[in-house]
């Protein structure tokens, strides 16, 4: 199999030392990817993990860099799939990730039921009836609209995979804070930590970053907020590091 296809690129995740297939008329991770793999607590070498809507398995490969437990990711497109299988080959991760082209719907029914030590999840943010549907891709327009599956969806999927304590972790829209917290509690996932990210100091939060815990008891902690960009708009020291792994 060719490592590259058609408008395909092979680009760099430099905090891991490591490269991924990116295509921007397909899938290209954005910076919500990195925030969640750095915010998820991931467990130790025994552990297991699934990353839900993998995309083109950026999230898996940050992972594999902070855990020595087996990932499985699971998407239902078939070219992000490639895409993933791909990139996932070239690190020679295969001894680790495992990249699955299914539906998240009934995933647990295939992989098992109350195993998994954490799930991740970047779900589509936008709802399926949005008049910008029609000016996507359609692949771009299912990774970013729940044409394929919801918020509700891919909580039910995650409650599913989880071991009891298990974490459930997602990045999100804060618009959909009270969505994401009603389905997650309607799902046994009690929220326990909270993030917000904002662009800059004095700009509205884009970001959310929230895990629970399956069968947890009630104990949430809003974490202090990230700043994306500084006044200058540079990069701010947090997330230099988070992106290339500088030091403060």
């Amino acid at each position: 199999m060719d490592l590259l296809k058609e408008n395909e690129r092979l680009d760099y995740l430099l905090a891991e030392n490591l490269r991924i297939i990116q295509s921007p008329s397909v899938f290209s991770f954005s910076l919500d990817a990195v925030l969640l793999s750095r915010f998820a607590h991931v467990p130790g070498k025994a552990g297991k993990i699934v990353d839900l809507c993998a995309g083109n398995g950026a999230i898996p490969l940050f992972l594999s860099g902070r855990t020595g437990a087996s990932i499985t990711a699971i998407e239902l497109q078939e070219r992000l799939a490639c895409m993933a299988k791909r990139s996932v080959s070239y690190n020679k991760l295969e001894d680790q990730i495992e990249v699955i082209n299914d539906d998240v719907i009934g995933i647990a029914e295939k992989i098992g039921y109350d195993k998994y030590n954490l799930v991740t999840c970047n779900p589509p943010y936008f709802p399926a009836h949005e008049a910008s549907d029609r000016n996507l891709s359609e692949p771009i327009a299912i990774a970013r609209h729940e044409i394929k599956l919801t918020l509700d969806q891919a909580i039910e999927s995650a409650s599913q995979l989880l071991k009891q304590g298990g974490k459930a972790a997602f990045v999100h829209r804060p618009g959909r804070l009270l969505d994401i917290v009603t389905s997650m509690r309607a799902h046994r996932i009690e929220p326990k930590r909270i993030r917000f990210v904002y662009p800059k100091e004095g700009k509205e939060a884009n970001t959310l970053l929230i895990e629970g815990t399956k069968d947890g008891k009630p104990d949430l902690k809003i974490l202090p907020p990230l700043y994306v960009y500084d006044h200058a708009g540079n990069y701010t020291e947090e997330v230099r590091r988070l992106l290339y792994g500088e030091e403060d």
